[in-house]
C-alpha cells in the first residue's frame, strides 16, 4: 500500500468559466496541491468570510456578481488574509489592468491564456515568498 502524497497546500481558485476551471483544478490537483473552487465573486465573498484562508488564490477579474479586484481589496482587508498570495488570472491584458491589481495587493498577474508550467512555476515562486 503506497503512502498518500503529501499536499503541498491549499489554492482557492476563483474563475467563472467552466473549462479554465477544471483544467486549473486538474493541474493544481495533479501537481498535490488541494483546492477549493468559487464560480463567481458572490460565493467567493461567502468563502473569504467562512474558511480558514488556502495558502494562495487563483483569481480571475471578470466574474458574475463582484469582480476580481473588488475581491482582491476585500482579501486585504481581511487579517486573517492580507499576506495570502494573490495571483491574478485574466484575459484582461490591458497595462491599466495589471497596474490596478498590483497597486491593490496582487502578488502576481498572469494572461490567459497561460502555460501550465509557467503558471506553477509562479505559483511555487509566490508560495515560497510567502514563507
Amino acid at each position: 500500500m503506497s503512502e498518500p502524497k503529501p499536499t503541498l497546500g491549499k489554492i482557492l481558485v476563483v474563475e467563472d468559466d467552466e473549462h479554465v476551471s477544471y483544467m486549473l483544478n486538474f493541474i493544481l490537483q495533479r501537481e498535490g496541491y488541494t483546492t477549493e473552487h468559487a464560480a463567481d465573486g458572490r460565493v467567493a465573498e461567502q468563502l473569504i468570510a467562512s474558511i480558514a484562508p488556502p495558502d494562495l488564490v487563483l483569481l480571475d477579474i471578470m466574474l458574475p456578481y463582484q469582480d476580481g479586484f473588488q475581491l482582491l481589496k476585500n482579501i486585504r482587508t481581511r487579517s486573517a488574509w492580507a499576506k495570502v498570495p494573490v495571483i491574478m488570472l485574466s484575459a484582461k491584458s490591458q497595462e491599466q489592468d495589471i497596474v490596478q491589481a498590483l497597486d491593490l495587493g496582487a502578488n502576481d498577474y498572469v494572461t490567459k491564456p497561460f502555460q501550465p508550467r509557467e503558471l506553477l512555476a509562479r505559483i511555487r515562486r509566490s508560495l515560497r515568498d510567502a514563507l
